[in-house]
């Protein structure tokens, strides 16, 4: 039986589905806000929901790429692994020191992740399982997730530095 969704549209629907859930529910928040009583405030308190996931799945959809890059990205106990076809590595997030983007690799641009020990582990953003660093990135103390969305956007042409660890202080 052939597909009823050509690929193209169904991986646009794929990419934003936190968003098109999100919408949703703030559908059937409004719809339930036309009630009385509890179910009125209900309704209230889906629409609310419905729109802080709106806003977190649209973070995550500009972060999503398509995933038929070079390579495979897992994340298993905050434990980073790439596997691609002539590099790879593992590396512990709580190890992390400095995020990257570096334009100018090929085939596609790549996230440089730098460890305490000096490892680097460079994964392309649109490696298979790439959506999961979305987590990891946001994860990081202090970075702003917008500045990464807006990096990665953009595309510079020179090596960007999104985040780097700071350096406690002893006195």
């Amino acid at each position: 039986m052939p597909r009823l969704i050509r690929p193209q549209a169904r991986a646009a629907l794929w990419r934003w589905r936190e968003v098109l859930l999100a919408g949703g529910l703030v559908l059937l928040g409004l719809w339930l806000a036309q009630s009385f009583g509890v179910v009125r405030w209900l309704g209230w308190t889906f629409m609310v929901i419905g729109a802080g996931l709106a806003v977190a799945g649209v973070q995550r959809a500009r972060f999503r790429q398509d995933g038929q890059g070079p390579g495979i990205v897992a994340l298993d106990e905050r434990r980073l692994v790439y596997m691609g076809p002539l590099t790879g590595g593992a590396m512990d997030v709580d190890d992390l020191i400095a995020l990257e983007l570096e334009p100018m690799a090929l085939p596609a641009p790549h996230w440089v992740l730098s460890g305490a020990g000096g490892q680097q582990l460079e994964i392309p953003v649109n490696a298979e399982g790439a959506d999961q660093l979305f987590d990891v990135f946001a994860s990081l103390p202090g970075i702003r997730t917008r500045a990464v969305l807006d990096v990665l956007e953009r595309t510079p042409g020179a090596r960007v530095t999104v985040w780097q660890k700071t350096k406690p202080l002893l006195h």
